[in-house]
């Protein structure tokens, strides 16, 4: 096993526990055999990526208490798959990184370049 690195070659730190996210819901965006969707990109949500995302097909502002998913808010993080992040990148609606909680997975699919564009700053959870 590769191990839980982030992309910036440092230890994995959890993404979210409230919602608890995650491909394996532990609050850490790792994969494994079952994860098609490669969820390791740690996004803090806006409104026009949530918008962006349910055009696309992927609600995740609906509650589905079924699948015990609360629904997202701006401000949430969230593990997202990196396919879907590197869409919202290329139609510039792309949310912020967390690069501490971005598995080095991503990196098979996405540019650090483009990840280290859109890195979280606690100045953006402020405004």
């Amino acid at each position: 096993m590769e191990g839980n690195y982030n992309v910036l070659g440092t230890k994995l730190i959890p993404c979210s526990r409230d919602p608890l996210t995650g491909f394996y819901r532990d609050g850490d965006c790792r994969t494994g055999p079952g994860d098609t969707g490669t969820h390791v990109v740690c996004a803090v949500m806006t409104a026009e990526f949530l918008q962006f995302t349910r055009s696309r097909g992927n609600d995740l502002s609906t509650p589905m208490p079924y699948f015990n998913f609360p629904g997202l808010q701006p401000g949430d993080s969230w593990c997202l798959c990196a396919s879907r992040w590197k869409e919202a990148y290329r139609e510039g609606v792309a949310p912020p990184v967390i690069l501490e909680a971005t598995h080095r997975k991503a990196l098979e699919i996405l540019e650090f370049e483009w990840l280290l564009e859109y890195k979280h700053t606690p100045e953006d959870a402020a405004g």
